[in-house]
Protein backbone atom coordinates (compact mmCIF):
# COMPACT_ATOMS: atom_id res chain seq x y z
CA UNK A 1 0.00 0.00 0.00
CA UNK A 2 1.32 3.38 -0.95
CA UNK A 3 1.58 6.04 1.76
CA UNK A 4 0.08 9.29 0.63
CA UNK A 5 0.95 12.72 1.99
CA UNK A 6 -2.24 12.98 4.01
CA UNK A 7 -1.48 9.64 5.69
CA UNK A 8 1.88 10.95 6.84
CA UNK A 9 0.43 14.23 8.14
CA UNK A 10 -2.34 12.49 10.10
CA UNK A 11 0.06 9.91 11.58
CA UNK A 12 2.44 12.70 12.56
CA UNK A 13 -0.47 14.54 14.17
CA UNK A 14 -1.44 11.49 16.20
CA UNK A 15 2.17 11.07 17.34
CA UNK A 16 2.27 14.73 18.45
CA UNK A 17 -0.98 14.32 20.40
CA UNK A 18 0.42 11.22 22.14
CA UNK A 19 3.61 13.12 23.04
CA UNK A 20 1.42 15.89 24.50
CA UNK A 21 -0.08 13.39 26.93
CA UNK A 22 3.37 12.90 28.47
CA UNK A 23 4.45 16.56 28.21
CA UNK A 24 1.41 18.73 29.04
CA UNK A 25 2.80 22.06 27.81
CA UNK A 26 0.24 22.55 25.01
CA UNK A 27 3.09 22.80 22.47
CA UNK A 28 2.86 19.36 20.92
CA UNK A 29 -0.92 19.57 20.88
CA UNK A 30 -0.71 22.60 18.60
CA UNK A 31 1.68 20.70 16.31
CA UNK A 32 -0.73 17.77 16.33
CA UNK A 33 -3.65 20.01 15.37
CA UNK A 34 -1.55 21.58 12.61
CA UNK A 35 -0.53 18.16 11.27
CA UNK A 36 -4.03 16.71 11.28
CA UNK A 37 -5.60 19.75 9.59
CA UNK A 38 -2.77 19.80 7.02
CA UNK A 39 -3.44 16.11 6.41
CA UNK A 40 -7.09 16.87 5.72
CA UNK A 41 -6.11 19.71 3.38
CA UNK A 42 -3.69 17.37 1.59
CA UNK A 43 -6.70 15.38 0.40
CA UNK A 44 -7.40 18.16 -2.11
CA UNK A 45 -5.54 17.57 -5.40
CA UNK A 46 -4.16 21.13 -5.62
CA UNK A 47 -2.59 20.94 -2.14
CA UNK A 48 -1.51 17.34 -2.68
CA UNK A 49 0.76 18.33 -5.58
CA UNK A 50 2.83 20.91 -3.69
CA UNK A 51 4.74 19.82 -0.60
CA UNK A 52 5.90 23.39 0.07
CA UNK A 53 2.24 24.47 0.31
CA UNK A 54 1.57 21.70 2.82
CA UNK A 55 4.53 22.84 4.91
CA UNK A 56 3.27 26.44 4.85
CA UNK A 57 -0.22 25.27 5.90
CA UNK A 58 1.34 23.22 8.70
CA UNK A 59 3.43 26.13 9.95
CA UNK A 60 0.58 28.67 9.88
CA UNK A 61 -2.04 26.37 11.41
CA UNK A 62 0.37 25.18 14.12
CA UNK A 63 1.29 28.77 14.98
CA UNK A 64 -2.35 29.86 15.24
CA UNK A 65 -3.19 26.74 17.28
CA UNK A 66 -0.21 27.47 19.55
CA UNK A 67 -1.49 31.00 20.22
CA UNK A 68 -4.91 29.66 21.20
CA UNK A 69 -3.41 26.83 23.26
CA UNK A 70 -1.14 29.29 25.06
CA UNK A 71 -4.12 31.44 26.01
CA UNK A 72 -6.06 28.35 27.11
CA UNK A 73 -3.07 27.00 29.02
CA UNK A 74 -2.59 30.24 30.93
CA UNK A 75 -6.24 30.24 31.92
CA UNK A 76 -6.21 26.59 33.01
CA UNK A 77 -2.89 26.72 34.86
CA UNK A 78 -3.53 30.12 36.53
CA UNK A 79 -6.00 28.65 39.03
CA UNK A 80 -4.30 25.86 40.96
CA UNK A 81 -7.49 25.16 42.95
CA UNK A 82 -8.00 24.85 46.67
CA UNK A 83 -5.31 23.53 48.95
CA UNK A 84 -5.67 19.88 49.86
CA UNK A 85 -4.50 17.50 52.57
CA UNK A 86 -2.75 19.07 55.53
CA UNK A 87 -2.16 22.35 53.63
CA UNK A 88 -5.93 22.98 53.73
CA UNK A 89 -5.49 23.67 57.46
CA UNK A 90 -3.71 26.98 56.83
CA UNK A 91 -5.88 29.85 58.01
CA UNK A 92 -8.14 27.63 60.15
CA UNK A 93 -8.94 28.49 63.75
CA UNK A 94 -7.82 25.94 66.35
CA UNK A 95 -8.13 25.57 70.14
CA UNK A 96 -5.17 24.79 72.36
CA UNK A 97 -5.83 21.48 74.18
CA UNK A 98 -2.41 21.29 75.85
CA UNK A 99 -0.51 24.51 76.51
CA UNK A 100 2.41 25.41 74.26
CA UNK A 101 5.39 26.26 76.48
CA UNK A 102 8.03 28.83 75.60
CA UNK A 103 10.02 27.38 72.63
CA UNK A 104 8.13 24.10 73.01
CA UNK A 105 5.37 21.92 71.63
CA UNK A 106 1.75 21.64 72.63
CA UNK A 107 -1.46 20.30 71.15
CA UNK A 108 -4.25 21.99 69.22
CA UNK A 109 -7.61 20.75 68.01
CA UNK A 110 -8.66 21.69 64.47
CA UNK A 111 -12.15 20.43 63.72
CA UNK A 112 -12.17 16.93 65.17
CA UNK A 113 -8.43 16.27 64.83
CA UNK A 114 -5.70 16.92 67.35
CA UNK A 115 -2.27 18.05 66.15
CA UNK A 116 1.13 18.79 67.64
CA UNK A 117 1.66 22.55 67.46
CA UNK A 118 4.38 25.14 67.97
CA UNK A 119 4.06 28.88 68.30
CA UNK A 120 5.04 31.00 65.29
CA UNK A 121 6.90 33.48 67.50
CA UNK A 122 8.15 30.83 70.01
CA UNK A 123 6.01 32.34 72.80
CA UNK A 124 3.97 30.41 75.34
CA UNK A 125 0.25 30.00 74.63
CA UNK A 126 -2.16 28.94 77.38
CA UNK A 127 -4.57 26.01 77.18
CA UNK A 128 -8.01 26.96 75.89
CA UNK A 129 -6.71 29.85 73.77
CA UNK A 130 -7.84 30.35 70.19
CA UNK A 131 -5.09 30.28 67.59
CA UNK A 132 -4.81 30.45 63.82
CA UNK A 133 -2.82 27.92 61.79
CA UNK A 134 -0.23 29.88 59.78
CA UNK A 135 2.05 27.13 58.47
CA UNK A 136 2.91 23.44 58.55
CA UNK A 137 6.37 22.11 59.45
CA UNK A 138 6.54 18.38 58.91
CA UNK A 139 3.84 16.94 61.18
CA UNK A 140 3.50 20.07 63.36
CA UNK A 141 1.19 23.01 62.90
CA UNK A 142 2.67 26.49 63.35
CA UNK A 143 0.09 28.67 65.10
CA UNK A 144 -0.30 32.26 66.26
CA UNK A 145 -2.71 33.87 68.68
CA UNK A 146 -5.94 35.28 67.28
CA UNK A 147 -7.60 38.55 68.26
CA UNK A 148 -10.83 36.82 69.36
Amino acid sequence: MELLAWHIWVMLGIIFVIIEIFDPAFFFLSLGIGSIITGLLALFPFVQRYVWLQIIFFAVISFVAFLFMRKLGKRVLANPGAETNVFALKGKIAHITKAIPLDGKGYVKVGSEEWVAISADNSAIAEGSKVEVVDIEGNKLVVKRTEA
